[in-house]
C-alpha cells in the first residue's frame, strides 16, 4: 500500500504487509496509527474495482473525527495540489473520489447515524472510548454482504471494547492482533520517554506508552472500588434468588441509550447486582417486553426525576406511558450529581456483581470519570458525558432511590472465596 504523500515507517510497512480482513492494533502514543489507517482507506478507495465502494472512519465523537482526521484525510488525498481529483464535502465530512468511491467520517456517540448503510472498509479510532455494540450491532452487519474489512486502532483505557476486541483478535486466525509499546518500537527517543515518565504518573505512562490494559483510569470515580470488588471475589456468578424481589434502576434516554440495572437486596445489607440491560432508540414498550422476558419477580422500579416531563408529541409523560404498560416507578430524589456519586461509593463495597450478565455495565462504571483540564491542571467537578454515562446514572439512581436495609455484617468469606449468593466460587 503506497501513496506519493505517505511513506510508511518500518512498523507501519510491516502492518500493511500482514493486514487481513480484520485487524486490531494496540499502539503507543505518536505511533502513527491515524496516518496508517487513513491511508489504508484512501488506497482501498482508489484501487477498488467497484464504482460504489464505501469507507468509514469512526471516532468516539463526531467532533473528534473532524478535529483529528478530516485534515489528515484531505492532506493525503492531495487537497490543494495539482491533479487532486477528490471532492470534499465539508458539511458531511465526506471525500468523493472520481471512480465513485466515498470515505466518510462518523462519531460513535450517535450509533443510529451509522445504521442502514453498507460498508466495504471501516476504521475504528480510539476504540477504548466506544461501546462495543457499535461494532457488534451496527457495523459488523453492514460489512456482511460486501465482505468488507475492519481495522481497530487505539491506546488502552482499561478493559473495555478495545480489550475485548484485542482478546478476540489474539485467538482468531482471521485477525491480525499486534501491540506496539514505546519501549520496543524505537519511534520516540529514549530521552523523550524518560522525560514523559518523570512528568506523568506511573499509571498514565504505562497506559499511554506501554499499552497497559490494567493501568488505573485517570479521573475514574469508582475504579478503585471496582478493583477491590474484583480482588475480593465479588465479580463472579451471582444467580437470582427466586424467593426475593428484583429491583430495577433506570436511566431513561430519549434519542440515546436507556440502561437498566437489576438488583436484589440480600440479608446482611449486601446487594446482588444480577443483570444489566442497555439499548438505544427504543420506546418504553420495548423495555416492558425485556422485563417480561427476564422473568424476574419484581419489586421497586426506580427512575430519574425527569420521567415526569411531558413529551411534545404525545402530551404524556413517560411516567404515564410506563404506568399504562404496567411499570410503576418510584422517583429518585433530584440531588446534585456529586452527592449521587458519593451514594454509589457508599454502597459499592456491599455489592456483588454477576460478571457475565453485568459486564457492559461494570465496564461503564469502571470508566466513568472526570475530565482533566490541561489549562488549569486540574480535574473537572463534573463527569464526562459519554458511553459510560447511562450505566453510571442508572446505578446512581439506585443508590439514591432505593430504601436500603440496615447495614449488617458483611458475609463471611472462606479462604477459597466462597460466594454467598450461589453454588459457584469467585474467581481468584
Amino acid at each position: 500500500m503506497s501513496n506519493d504523500l505517505y511513506v510508511p515507517r518500518e512498523h507501519q510497512a510491516r502492518i500493511e504487509a500482514e493486514l487481513g480482513r480484520f485487524a486490531v492494533l494496540v499502539c503507543h502514543r505518536r505511533f502513527g496509527k491515524t496516518v496508517l489507517s487513513v491511508n489504508r482507506l484512501i488506497n482501498a478507495a482508489r484501487e477498488t474495482r467497484r464504482d460504489d465502494w464505501r469507507g468509514a472512519y469512526i471516532a468516539p465523537l463526531y467532533r473528534q473525527a473532524k478535529t483529528v482526521v478530516w485534515d489528515e484525510l484531505k492532506r493525503y488525498c492531495g487537497f490543494g495540489l495539482d491533479g487532486c481529483t477528490v471532492k470534499f464535502n465539508e458539511t458531511e465530512l465526506r471525500a468523493d473520489f472520481d471512480n465513485g468511491s466515498r470515505i466518510r467520517l462518523f462519531g460513535a456517540n450517535n450509533p443510529d447515524s451509522l445504521r442502514g448503510m453498507y460498508l466495504d472498509g471501516v476504521v475504528f479510532d480510539e476504540v477504548a472510548q466506544m461501546p462495543l455494540r457499535v461494532w457488534t450491532e451496527v457495523i459488523r452487519p453492514a460489512l456482511s454482504d460486501r465482505k468488507g474489512w475492519a481495522m481497530f486502532i487505539g491506546t488502552p483505557r482499561g478493559k473495555n471494547a478495545l480489550y475485548e476486541i484485542w482478546e478476540k483478535g489474539k485467538t482468531d486466525p482471521d485477525w491480525l492482533a499486534a501491540m506496539y509499546r514505546a519501549s520496543e518500537t524505537g519511534i520516540l527517543p529514549v530521552e523523550e520517554l524518560e522525560a514523559s515518565a518523570r512528568e506523568m504518573s506511573p499509571e498514565e505512562y504505562e497506559q499511554e506508552f506501554e499499552c497497559s490494559f490494567t493501568a488505573a483510569i485517570r479521573g475514574a470515580y469508582f475504579g478503585q472500588l471496582l478493583a477491590d470488588a474484583d480482588r475480593e471475589g465479588r465479580m463472579t456468578d451471582v444467580p437470582a434468588d427466586p424467593s426475593m424481589p428484583v429491583h430495577t434502576a433506570w436511566d431513561l434516554g430519549m434519542s440515546d441509550s436507556t440502561s437498566i440495572w437489576f438488583v436484589q437486596a440480600r440479608p446482611g445489607g449486601t446487594f446482588a447486582v444480577i443483570d444489566y440491560y442497555e439499548a438505544c432508540g427504543e420506546g418504553l414498550d420495548h423495555y416492558a417486553r425485556i422485563l417480561d422476558d427476564k422473568g424476574y419477580k419484581y419489586g421497586t422500579h426506580i427512575a430519574p426525576h425527569d420521567i415526569r416531563v411531558r413529551e411534545l408529541g404525545t402530551g404524556k409523560s413517560r411516567l404515564e406511558t410506563a404506568r399504562s404498560l404496567g411499570i410503576r416507578f418510584d422517583i429518585a430524589a433530584n440531588i446534585p450529581i456529586q452527592d449521587g456519586i458519593n451514594a454509589v461509593r457508599t454502597i459499592l463495597p456491599r455489592c456483588w456483581f454477576d460478571e457475565t450478565r453485568c459486564a457492559p455495565g461494570i465496564e461503564a462504571l469502571r470508566h466513568y470519570r472526570r475530565s482533566f483540564n490541561d489549562r488549569t491542571a486540574d480535574f473537572s467537578t463534573r463527569p464526562i458525558h459519554d458511553w459510560t454515562s447511562h450505566a453510571a446514572d442508572g446505578f446512581r439512581y439506585f443508590a439514591v432511590g432505593f430504601r436500603q436495609p440496615e447495614p449488617g455484617p458483611r458475609p463471611a468469606r472462606s479462604a477459597n472465596n466462597y460466594n454467598p449468593f450461589g453454588d459457584t466460587h469467585a474467581r481468584d
